[in-house]
Parts: structure tokens; sequence; C-alpha cells
């Protein structure tokens, strides 16, 4: 674990485009081989938007990543947060505490504000527009929702404690884990459910992604599925009777355009259509 966070620590910035990249083509190839749904859509065509909101997240989070530097050097120095008030541990549980925590604050945390909270909900409802949930859809996020999960995460550096090294490993499991959970995979039943007990599986976000309450507002976990267990948020449905999309912005052709989806939060909701 040690030798992991030290490579972290100084990760060159083409390793972490080489992450996102690696884990996209390896969910996109499994996509192909063992699909959960026969999507009738061009892939290709689907994708645009999505990587378009992938790029406007890298763009939002470059400039910004000194502030996360910044504090994680300040927690160490002055000993501050939750991992460095706690007694010395092995650094294999230093590390996998660490992203665990940062985990609640910066993912499910501000997943669940964002699904309560109007005005933030009207921002997330971009990433649950999308038809066609694949391995895309991950990280198809308005850029002010990109800023809103910044500040989440540098919360947390703060509260855990968290030095650099840790912070940027648990970003880079965060992409990978969203990757495989949205992907459009189907894994065995057994094997799915048996990973939802220890990290988000993609059965179990898939129920997220459900275009009717009160499915949507369940399994806000990104990396582990225990937070959703232990605040309630979660649900189970077959597979089969899931059905993509948000109810309030049922127009597809619209959702699949940048412009309107670059719009979207700051337009009224359009009449809900029942969905067959």
């Amino acid at each position: 674990m040690e030798t992991i966070l030290n490579y972290f620590e100084t990760i060159p910035t083409h390793h972490r485009a080489l992450i996102i990249i690696g884990g996209l083509t390896l969910f996109w190839i499994l996509e192909g081989i063992i699909p959960l749904i026969g999507f009738k859509y061009k892939k290709w065509k689907h994708a645009v938007p999505n990587i378009f909101f992938t790029l406007t997240t890298i763009l939002v989070n470059l400039p910004l990543a000194f502030l996360f530097l910044k504090s994680s050097d300040w927690v160490m120095a002055n000993n501050f947060g939750i991992l460095n008030w706690l007694p010395e541990m092995p650094v294999w549980l230093y590390g996998i505490l660490g992203v665990f925590l940062i985990d609640c604050i910066g993912a499910y945390l501000p997943h669940l504000i964002e699904h309560k909270v109007k005005p933030l909900w009207m921002v997330h409802l971009v990433h649950h527009s999308d038809h066609n949930v694949d391995t895309t859809t991950a990280n198809r996020h308005h850029p002010l929702e990109s800023v809103i999960r910044y500040v989440f995460t540098l919360a947390g550096i703060f509260l855990v404690g968290t030095p650099i090294g840790l912070v940027l490993l648990y970003q880079s499991l965060s992409v990978v884990a969203t990757q495989f959970n949205h992907a459009n995979i189907q894994l065995p039943k057994k094997v799915d459910k048996l990973l939802s007990y220890v990290i988000v599986s993609p059965d179990m976000h898939k129920v997220h992604h459900h275009y009717k309450m009160p499915y949507t507002d369940s399994n806000y976990g990104n990396i582990f599925s225990v937070w959703d267990r232990l605040f309630g948020t979660y649900k189970e449905l077959d597979t089969d009777k899931i059905i993509y999309g948000v109810d309030v912005f049922p127009n597809e052709k619209q959702n699949g355009s940048i412009p309107h989806l670059l719009k979207q939060p700051f337009l009224k909701y359009q009449k809900s259509e029942e969905v067959e």
C-alpha cells in the first residue's frame, strides 16, 4: 500500500488519462461481449455527448487541482482530520479506511443531497436523462455538477485528513468504479449480488437509473455499497423492469443534444409521459 500511495502522490497526468481511457475501453469492449440490454442505438453517436461531458469534467478539475494539493499538505502539516486523529495503524488499513471515508463524503453525500435539493437536482438531471445507460454515462455530468462534486471532495480532504497520494488513488478508483457500475454488462446474478455487498455492482446501480420514483432516489453509492445499506437508501429491482431516463425530461432526442443538455438545469420540467 505504501508503494501505491507513493506512486499516486506523484502520478503523471498522462497516467491518470490512461486510467480513464483504459477503463472506458475495457468496459466498452465487455459491453459488446456480455451486454445486459441489446440497445437499438448507434453506440458512437450516443457516446458523443457523454464523452463531451467527460472532457468538461476534466477541464473543471484540472485548474482546481492545486487546491487538492494545498489542502492535503495543510491537513498533514497540521495533523488535522479523522485519519490523523486515529491511533497509528498499518499502511494497508490506513489506505482502505481513507478511501472508504472519502467515498462517503466526496461521492455518496453529494449525490444524496443533489437528489433532495431542487436546484442541485436540476443540475444532476443531465446525468439521469440518458436513455441508454452504458459505461460512457459514468461521467455524463453538467460542468456545474463537476464543481459541486469537487467542493465535496475538497471538504472530504479536510474532514478525513488525506494526503494527496490517497486523494488521487481515490479519484482513480472512483472513475473506474463508476465506469464499471454504469456499464451495460451482464454478470451472473449471484456474482453481481455478492459484489453488491461490498461495492456498487452494475445491477445495483442500474436501479438508480430507473425513470420513476422511488427507485431514482436509491443506491447513491459510487465505490462502496455499504453507505446505501447503512443509511437505508438501498433498493432492488429486476433489471428487466428498469426503464432508463427521467420522467420530467422524456424527450430522447433532446437528451442526446449537447446544447440542450447544457441548458437543461435552467429549463422547466416538461410534461411527463408514461413509458409503456
